[in-house]
């Protein structure tokens, strides 16, 4: 099968430098104004690899106006050659854009045929390529996301390859093919996914009047574009779509009709879209016959490796899932499990209780540390944006909350007062990320994953 493709690009003449200050000054006051906005909740640096499906109505530039209007900041590049393929991306400027490194997000966007074409032809000629590209990328910038852009069936399928593939006759079949196809390439190669395909055929079917397509029938109108930035911008910030306040030249109508596409199919189903997140969870310690000893037991999930915090500031890096850990001494120790995986991570903590050799001297009496059952506390707004209300149990046995950064280093403690209503701790001037929130009793130590946008 081959593929389709006509592009026209228009030689523009050099304009001249003559009488253009007040307009080079604009020029320069918006890029000031840009450079203070990136200063901005969040900033991401983005590489967009692909073909004109990216380059029509600049999408990058979109994405990065969509992002400014809440707040955020996307920095990007692009190499967008018009009808380009995985495979000849894999020898042009793209691979050396990707082994500059550095790279929050990589996009990647297949020709816009090649993915729906027969399963042996794309095993061939799709599915090596994009391994490549995933595998230069993450040796590159260990900590980018690598997302696949699901593109869409063209206006009445294609009808130039139908005959010898006659699903592609039809949108519908078209449609599902490259859906069917860059699922499977986000899932082979442990990247997210962008389903712009999904967004257009929501849209297809529940918005017919709004036009996505150029006359084409095949690339995107601005609309089209619109409803595509939307869905990047939620897959790169994981924020509600529907709090975008840019719109380009669309109505209020038409561009507030895609967000809440994008909320619907997109935003409210992030975890199905995003690459594998770490989980982090470990079994209940065996006794490996030292009374000073136990065995730790990882069940994470989607781990690469492993760390073990202790709180005498011992610190365990794995990839095996079991750990023999002795303790220097008896009483309630907190055990903290870290699993990560291309810098994602996900933390479990569990109090151990060492009791030590008791056939000599009779021990001191010890509590049975509480469980999260027992404890009966709340913890909220979390995600926070600096101030958490924590409501304690009514007997009030916590006696000091800690919160410390993912390392196990302490960041600050509160001593607990009886009081009626919630507890309040203001976290303002800290760093956005994820902090642990240590609940100290007496019998015992809980803790809670506190993230701070």
């Amino acid at each position: 099968m081959k593929e389709s493709y006509s592009e026209h690009k228009t030689p523009s003449s050099r304009p001249s430098s003559k009488g253009n200050r007040p307009a080079i000054a604009i020029f320069i006051f918006f890029i000031l104004i840009a450079n203070i906005f990136c200063h901005a909740q969040q900033t991401l640096n983005a590489l967009f690899i692909g073909n004109s499906y990216t380059e029509v109505n600049n999408l990058p530039e979109m994405v990065s106006q969509i992002a400014l209007s809440t707040g955020n900041c996307l920095n990007y590049q692009s190499n967008t050659p018009g009808g380009c393929t995985f495979s000849q991306h894999c020898t042009n400027r793209s691979m050396e854009l990707i082994r500059q490194g550095g790279w929050d997000i990589v996009v990647l966007q297949e020709q816009s045929q090649y993915p729906s074409f027969p399963q042996y032809q794309v095993e061939n000629e799709v599915f090596p390529y994009a391994q490549r590209l995933v595998d230069s990328i993450y040796r590159h910038s260990p900590c980018a996301e690598p997302v696949f852009y699901m593109t869409w069936g063209r206006k009445n399928g294609d009808a130039g390859n139908a005959p010898i593939f006659p699903v592609l006759g039809t949108y519908e079949g078209m449609d599902s093919m490259l859906c069917l196809r860059y699922t499977y390439m986000a899932e082979a190669n442990d990247a997210s996914l962008c389903p712009v395909g999904r967004v257009w055929r929501y849209l297809r079917t529940e918005h017919p009047d709004i036009e996505l397509y150029q006359s084409d029938g095949s690339h995107p109108s601005l609309a089209g574009t619109y409803a595509a930035a939307c869905a990047f911008y939620t897959v790169f910030f994981h924020r509600d779509p529907t709090e975008i306040t840019y719109r380009s030249t669309l109505s209020d109508d038409v561009a507030s009709a895609i967000r809440n596409a994008v909320d619907s199919i997109v935003y409210q189903h992030l975890g199905q879209w995003r690459r594998p997140q770490p989980v982090a969870s470990f079994e209940s310690p065996v006794d490996d016959g030292d009374p000073m000893s136990v065995i730790l037991n990882s069940t994470s999930l989607h781990a690469d490796s492993l760390q073990w915090l202790f709180d005498n500031d011992e610190t365990v890096c794995t990839t095996n899932p079991t750990l023999t850990h002795t303790f220097t001494d008896t009483g309630t120790h907190l055990v903290t499990l870290i699993a990560l995986r291309h810098c994602l991570s996900d933390t479990a903590s569990a109090s151990v209780h060492i009791v030590g050799d008791t056939t000599s001297t009779p021990p001191d009496p010890v509590a049975v540390p509480t469980t999260d059952a027992c404890l009966d506390f709340g913890v909220f707004p979390n995600p926070t944006d600096g101030i958490v209300n924590i409501t304690l149990p009514q007997n009030n046995q916590v006696e000091r909350l800690v919160v410390t950064d993912l390392y196990g280093r302490q960041k600050e403690a509160f001593q607990v007062r009886t009081a009626d209503g919630p507890t309040v701790l203001s976290l303002n001037g800290y760093e956005s990320g994820i902090y642990l929130l240590h609940i100290v009793t007496a019998t015992g130590i809980v803790v809670r994953k506190l993230v701070v946008r």
